[in-house]
């Protein structure tokens, strides 16, 4: 079983692993879950800026000062968060919103549950259609194999005027780069194989199948959304790190 991702072991590691001692810096700053905080900054990306109270990183930050915002537009909205812990899950659950989480594991059907946590896979969510107001999810579509199945999946379960607030790593290039596929359930490599960190299977253990430009928006379209645009951060939060975040809306009238 990994381990614990609070478990003060977990956190030191982890902290070992970003630390870049060129790069360590600490400022008062604001953190959308924690309101005035301390942040540190332990490398020049995004994930290695971090809140001190919260354990959040640059990217839990910028999409949390989306959501802030967006979450007023209703009273107690249903939110699906494809994640069941972490700072983003934190922050949810401290604007009152009804929500349901989920992650997937690769060894159980979706639909079923393990320890309290219920397994969903993107691309054949279980949930009736129109089941929430917001949908959320950080750094997931990536690794998504078949990512248009997923973003049709996540318009379905929207509810009319529902929106889709989400990160994925995001290049300035215009066309998404494809690095593997599913070919006939055979996985096929395109490109070198990159990997990404994961809480339920460990550092870089979760493959990459592309690198997102901005044509993003166009494959959000594709899956039936009526609008989509990606959010910029304030330029000077979060030493400049924070990361741009991408708002798809489903059409309010189906």
């Amino acid at each position: 079983m990994p381990p614990d991702e609070w478990d003060p072991l977990t956190i030191l590691g982890r902290a070992i692993r970003l630390l870049n001692p060129r790069r360590v810096a600490m400022a008062f700053g604001y953190c959308p879950t924690c309101s005035r905080t301390l942040l540190v900054r332990l490398q020049l990306t995004p994930i290695g800026v971090r809140c001190i109270r919260c354990h959040g990183s640059a990217i839990h930050m910028s999409i949390g000062t989306v959501l802030t915002d967006l979450l007023k537009e209703r009273h107690r909205p249903s939110v699906y968060e494809l994640s069941a812990r972490g700072p983003l899950i934190q922050f949810l659950r401290g604007q009152g919103v009804d929500l349901t989480c989920s992650e997937y594991f690769d060894d159980l059907p979706p639909g079923q549950w393990r320890g309290g946590v219920q397994c969903q896979d993107v691309q054949q969510l279980t949930y009736p259609d129109q089941s929430f107001d917001v949908c959320t999810s950080t750094e997931v579509f990536e690794h998504v194999p078949e990512d248009q199945k997923g973003f049709r999946e996540i318009h379905r379960v929207l509810k009319p005027g529902g929106s889709f607030v989400f990160t994925v790593p995001l290049s300035e290039q215009l066309h998404t780069v494809e690095r593997a596929k599913l070919e006939k359930g055979k996985l096929k490599h395109v490109l070198s194989p990159v990997y990404h960190g994961d809480r339920q299977r460990g550092w870089r253990s979760v493959l990459c199948f592309r690198d997102y430009g901005r044509d993003i928006m166009q494959r959000l379209l594709g899956a039936n959304f009526t609008s989509a645009e990606i959010v910029e951060p304030i330029a000077n939060r979060w030493w400049g790190l924070g990361v741009p975040v991408i708002v798809a809306r489903k059409s309010a009238t189906r």
